[in-house]
């Protein structure tokens, strides 16, 4: 109990008392970061110089008192450390007063007791009562109850006059803290004057990083978040890149892909996203196909089909036509068209349209498989929707040819023919197959 009450009275005469206990509290209670929320203002304004205060003294009885409200709201048991309290104000009006200093004390003591049972407006009320008692309360107090007003304000999310009171702390403390700021921009934040905030989250950084210290992770995401709603998405970067060094998550490195997909620099979007694909950091279907695409851009396109085979098989892309598509793409590309044939059909058969039957059936008839390549293109044309059915149908009318049905092959082509684009290419056939049945018909009189 002595030791307690010796404790209890250093915190009194520094006039810090439960205000540093609950400013304490507050930091490690508050649900965003306690340095999250001064402006520019704030700190170029050159400080008063420091006013000389005579506060009363704090008798013996009085300190004994609070200490004893202090033991038993320590142990959790509020009600009888605010009985004390109660007692101690009820005698005022019997005996002889508290005077300004003791006042603002015992205020303070109601304060914290209100804030431990969460009643946040009630230990708002209180600490605007130990407020009130100056001029004869030290200023060491005046200016820890701002601090921890504001951080009530804070709390409760009104965040104007969190900022505000905030305001008033800084103009009068000497060494306004890092977090301070960090209050301030998140308070500027959530009012969305993202001036104020990217300013004071800076300062707060950089005095960080002057303190040969690495500034919080959620720190550097709000001035990233600001930056990239500016679109200046090279101070975004910037700061991604630290993120990556310091704090790697996933989510870095793909913003940083995107960012610089912004910036219309695709070698160094895929170099980040390959970097992202090849710690299986990768989990989204529309990064799979990302990278495949930039893959493909970048002329290499193995790994593109390597990416988009894995992605569908393990479920992260959707089985789309246009998936299926961008995989028989890339496996065409890599001259691997056996693999590309599977994923082609796959695209043709969930397609609503033709078009991609008909260049399923362009794909067999370069592979010779002739059979196949019909009834691809037959049914792209059947289906509707090609771009261009003049050349499906000078793909059918060769795919007949090599199966050696002439009829079939020239109604093809005069079907064809009918298209302007298409007319000399068709008739060219058609006198292909005239002199080709010609030819045959020779060769089996010869041999009969």
């Amino acid at each position: 109990m002595r030791l307690v009450s010796q404790i209890f009275r250093q915190l009194v005469v520094c006039g810090c008392a439960a205000s540093v206990s609950l400013g304490l509290l507050l930091v490690a209670d508050q649900a965003f970061d306690a340095g999250f929320v001064s402006t520019a203002t704030a700190q170029d304004t050159p400080k008063k110089e420091r006013e000389t205060r005579k506060t009363p003294a704090l008798r013996n009885n009085i300190y004994e008192k609070l200490a004893e409200a202090q033991v038993f709201a320590e142990a959790k048991q509020y009600a009888e450390a605010e009985a004390i309290l109660n007692d101690m104000l009820d005698a005022t009006s019997k005996k002889s007063k508290l005077n300004r200093y003791e006042l603002a004390n015992v205020y303070n003591t109601y304060a914290y007791l209100r804030y431990a049972v969460e009643d946040y407006d009630g230990a708002l009320n209180y600490y605007q009562k130990v407020i009130d008692q100056r001029p004869e309360i030290p200023l060491a107090l005046e200016i820890n109850t701002l601090y921890t007003v504001a951080q009530l304000y804070f709390l409760q999310e009104n965040w104007r006059k969190g900022i505000d009171t905030l305001n008033t702390w800084m103009s009068v403390t000497d060494t306004p803290s890092t977090n301070a700021y960090v209050l301030l921009a998140n308070g500027y934040f959530q009012l969305k004057d993202y001036d104020k905030s990217l300013t004071n989250i800076q300062i707060a950084i950089d005095r960080e990083e002057a303190a040969g210290k690495l500034p919080k992770e959620q720190w550097y995401n709000l001035a990233r978040f600001i930056h990239f709603d500016r679109d200046n998405y090279r101070a975004a970067l910037d700061i991604l890149e630290i993120l990556i060094m310091y704090y790697p998550k996933k989510q870095y490195w793909v913003q940083a892909s995107h960012l610089y997909g912004e910036e219309k620099d695709e070698a160094r979007q895929l170099a980040l996203l390959e970097a992202t694909y090849e710690q299986n950091l990768l989990d989204r279907g529309q990064d799979i196909v990302l990278i495949a695409q930039l893959y493909l851009n970048a002329e290499v396109p193995f790994p593109a089909a390597l990416a988009m085979e894995k992605g569908l098989a393990d479920g992260l892309v959707d089985k789309e036509s246009k998936n299926y598509e961008l995989a028989g793409v890339a496996w065409r590309q890599a001259q691997e068209v056996t693999k590309s044939l599977p994923m082609l059909e796959a695209a043709a058969s969930k397609s609503e349209k033709g078009e991609l039957y008909a260049r399923l059936g362009n794909v067999y008839l370069d592979v010779d498989k002739n059979k196949e390549a019909v009834e691809a293109l037959r049914k792209g044309l059947d289906r509707g929707g090609v771009k261009r059915p003049d050349q499906a149908r000078l793909a059918l009318g060769m795919a007949y040819f090599n199966l050696g049905d002439f009829n079939a092959a020239r109604r093809a082509f005069r079907e064809a023919r009918k298209d302007q684009r298409a007319r000399s290419y068709a008739d060219q056939w058609l006198k292909y197959i005239s002199s080709e049945e010609n030819r045959l018909e020779e060769l089996a009189k010869d041999l009969g």
